[in-house]
């Protein structure tokens, strides 16, 4: 499903799960940098009786790859989407994910009732933003699948289930082509520019999520250095002790993947708690 999000005359492609209902728990799920929306159709098992609506972020997928790609431009669209769906939802979101729905719920205080962040990415330090765009972008295409699947294995994916891999390099993965690179060689269907403004914008300083807003922050303990640094956390102790809760998970940095039923109980709280 394609959805135009008028004003910022850009499209967000939907990936839709779960009963198309007024009664059913209404979920927005935001994939990481380099992701798309159907990564969350393992959560979407998980939760059947959940409405999960999963956007392509701009720049990935399905969605439009025309700039800007800013903090901002993403925000507008986001903003347009959940105001067409119509009622208060709750936010599940991992990595860049987590950076854009802290800033959602800010600009939408009466819309997103509650928030369950993955790992979230903002704040990082400019140095390392630079070192990881910069390698990324080196290294953006692979001479085949195989090499690809590789390389997941060794970025953060190591103990990912086969079966979600396998669906990985099967939906998001094209000839280099098909996606406005030169031929014979395989990419993710990501524009190149907009992964880089995104290192850019994580490099900005974080943002705390609104005061009161129940959020749940799930912090991948194998990462490291971590996306979550000490002065987040001790920001939100001090100020948003009443409505943040952290918790640890003995995990890499793909927490959907990798701890799918800590996910779900989180999400499925979430929406009591909202």
């Amino acid at each position: 499903m394609v959805t135009t999000v008028g004003a910022t005359m850009s499209a967000l492609h939907l990936e839709t799960f779960g009963p198309d209902s007024p009664d059913a728990p209404l979920v927005l799920a935001l994939h990481g940098l380099t992701g798309h929306g159907r990564r969350w159709a393992p959560l979407a098992a998980d939760l059947p009786d959940h409405r999960i609506v999963a956007p392509d972020l701009l720049g990935h997928g399905s969605s439009s790859w025309e700039p800007p790609w800013s903090y901002d431009a993403h925000l507008d669209a986001l903003e347009l989407l959940v105001v067409d769906l119509g009622r208060p939802l709750t936010i599940v979101a991992h990595s860049f994910g987590g950076a854009l729905a802290i800033r959602l719920a800010q600009r939408l205080p009466d819309r997103i009732t509650a928030l369950v962040l993955l790992d979230p990415a903002q704040g990082l330090d400019p140095s390392r933003a630079l070192d990881v765009a910069t390698n990324g972008m080196a290294n953006w295409t692979y001479p085949s699948p195989e090499a690809a699947y590789s390389a997941k294995r060794a970025e953060g994916w190591a103990a990912v289930p086969d079966a979600i891999l396998d669906e990985e390099i099967a939906v998001h993965l094209r000839p280099s082509e098909q996606v406005g690179l030169p031929a014979g060689r395989f990419a993710w269907r990501v524009s190149q520019p907009a992964a880089a403004v995104a290192w850019s914008e994580m490099a900005t300083p974080a943002q705390l999520p609104p005061p009161g807003l129940p959020t749940d922050i799930v912090i991948a303990d194998r990462v490291d250095p971590p996306f979550i640094d000490a002065a987040f956390l001790a920001a939100c102790a001090n100020e948003r002790a009443d409505s943040v809760r952290i918790h640890h998970a003995d995990c890499e940095h793909m927490v959907p993947f990798l701890e799918p039923g800590l996910v779900a109980d989180l999400v499925r709280a979430a929406v009591g708690r909202g």
